[in-house]
């Protein structure tokens, strides 16, 4: 395995950059990636060995209080996202640039990520669209950016598309196949792929030499990323269906809360040796 790719369960403590993505899809390598919105989850993720830490505008939906990420702002991101990059020392961190940031030009896409990369220090930003966005990824990447691009189901675009639909099926398959490589053509590092047919995804993969991150698009891709409030079991309501579970920690951490809501009311806490002489 070359140094510092991405992933495995002796990675090193070096920083993954976006040579390691491309080294990675080379020797076929799986990337790993979660989203992060604090400083706590980001430390343990990337004591981990996650490789990349995106901090989504799906904080809207875990963080925030909104039904959807359109609300999302880059102000209420920045600040996130700035805790979550002071935190690791290995994971790379990538920004999600919120609806409205970046859709009027190419000038406002660059003035977007510039404030991500000095405000908060990620190491790159995210934007959805394939075609249509490829003039803002091109205009971020000719200003030393790294920018990761996201087709397929794209959240932002969440009403214009009538919901939660899988996109690239049947006819549509040319037109996410077409995106892809526009984003890829704009100079972006890696794409990600999402709600798209497992077998439009690997089209995708074969098709493009950068990395595909899959978000629900099966096992064909060069890496996989979760929301980490669905895969820990923290979240409530509806858990997508490509999501797979690998904890209960709202279980867990209701257990606790009522345990000492329990200790409190029955005046068990604090103990004599909880107490100070």
């Amino acid at each position: 395995m070359p140094e510092q790719t991405p992933a495995s369960d002796e990675a090193p403590r070096k920083r993954v950059r976006t040579r390691h993505f491309q080294n990675a899809k080379e020797n076929g390598i799986a990337i790993t990636g979660l989203t992060s919105y604090d400083m706590l989850s980001a430390r343990i993720f990337d004591e981990a060995g996650i490789d990349f830490l995106l901090v989504g505008d799906s904080a809207g939906n875990n963080v925030l209080g909104y039904d959807t990420t359109v609300p999302v702002t880059v102000d209420e991101l920045i600040p996130l996202a700035r805790g979550v990059a002071g935190a690791v020392s290995r994971a790379f961190v990538v920004g999600d640039m919120p609806f409205g940031s970046y859709e009027n030009s190419a000038e406002e896409a660059l003035h977007t990520a510039v404030r991500f990369m000095k405000e908060a220090q990620v190491h790159a930003v995210k934007l959805e669209g394939g075609v249509r966005s490829a003039d803002k990824i091109r205009r971020i990447v000719d200003a030393g950016i790294p920018v990761m691009g996201h087709v397929g189901f794209t959240p932002q675009s969440e009403h214009g598309l009538g919901g939660h639909i899988i996109q690239g099926r049947g006819d549509a398959e040319a037109a996410l196949i077409a995106d892809a490589l526009a984003v890829e053509a704009a100079g972006a590092f890696s794409v990600v792929l999402e709600m798209v047919p497992a077998a439009a995804a690997q089209k995708v993969t074969e098709a493009l030499r950068i990395p595909t991150i899959g978000v629900g698009a099966g096992p064909h891709v060069d890496g996989q990323l979760l929301v980490w409030t669905d895969f820990a079991g923290f979240t409530t309501g509806r858990v997508p269906k490509f999501v797979k579970q690998y904890a209960d920690l709202r279980g867990v951490l209701t257990d606790a809360v009522t345990r000492f809501r329990g200790d409190v009311a029955e005046r068990r806490y604090p103990g004599p040796e909880h107490s100070y002489e």
